[in-house]
């Protein structure tokens, strides 16, 4: 059996272009000037050499300020961004919990969107519609699945996603504050099944504003600060440093 693990090594995501650039005019333009648009060039480091490794078995929350590089590091263990710098290995199958609108019909019915997701997530047809009762009643939407996505709540919809997206028992599940949406009963549903998840060797990493959520599922935390990592321990420690730093710094004023 092949090991599950996560391991990045001075890992680095840069976002490089230029400012109002885009349009067909700027397009024109840089072609007539031989790429001399005159527009302020810009880089933003999202993350800057992280040294990050998960194990199977690990529940890793992560935290940090709206734009510490959260969803850039989960969007890099996905594959969806390759590291611009440094290198990320990932070893196991991943399933995000955050690009919702992906492979969903909005037109279709909730029927239809979990064979489409269920194909987009490698199950056969016939393994699909074998767990297609599971995953409805999971859902607990009832006569609603035979509707179109669009008429969804949000919390329906993350429902539907959540239900879909782990009947495929992922090695590494990776979500970004959807735990919390819904009511909390199916928070209780959806915390059972996680749990089953870790009790088979799995690899979760949440990223959440919750201390309840993060010290419920996770032993150990990770708080980004710029694109970095400021501190990696046990959640409860991580957490009150956390919120004992931020009460103390001064907001920054966002451009």
């Amino acid at each position: 059996m092949s090991r599950i693990e996560i391991s990045l090594k001075d890992a680095g995501v840069r976002f490089e272009g230029r400012q109002g650039a885009g349009g067909l005019k700027d397009w024109l333009t840089e072609l007539v000037t031989g790429g001399q648009l005159g527009q302020a060039k810009y880089a933003v480091d999202a993350l800057k050499g992280l040294n990050l490794n998960i194990g199977e078995g690990e529940r890793v929350g992560l935290i940090g300020l709206n734009g510490a590089g959260k969803s850039t590091l989960l969007k890099v263990i996905a594959g969806i961004y390759p590291p611009t710098s440094g290198v990320a290995v990932v070893r196991g199958h991943v399933c995000p919990m955050f690009e919702f609108a992906t492979g969903f019909e909005m037109n279709q019915s909730g029927y239809e969107n979990i064979r489409i997701r269920g194909l987009l997530l490698g199950m056969s047809r016939a393994e699909i519609e074998e767990k297609l009762p599971e995953i409805a009643a999971f859902t607990e939407l009832g006569d609603f699945l035979k509707f179109p996505v669009r008429t969804y709540s949000a919390g329906m919809f993350v429902r539907l996603a959540f239900a879909v997206s782990t009947s495929v028992n992922p090695e590494i599940l990776l979500i970004d504050e959807v735990i919390g949406a819904g009511d909390i009963r199916f928070a209780e549903k959806a915390k059972r099944r996680m749990t089953g998840f870790m009790e088979q060797g799995k690899i979760v990493v949440l990223a959440s504003h919750s201390r309840e959520l993060l010290t419920s599922f996770c032993d150990r935390t990770v708080w980004l600060d710029r694109g970095q990592i400021r501190m990696d321990g046990r959640t409860a420690e991580v957490f009150d440093e956390y919120v004992r730093s931020a009460s103390q710094e001064k907001p920054e004023v966002a451009c």
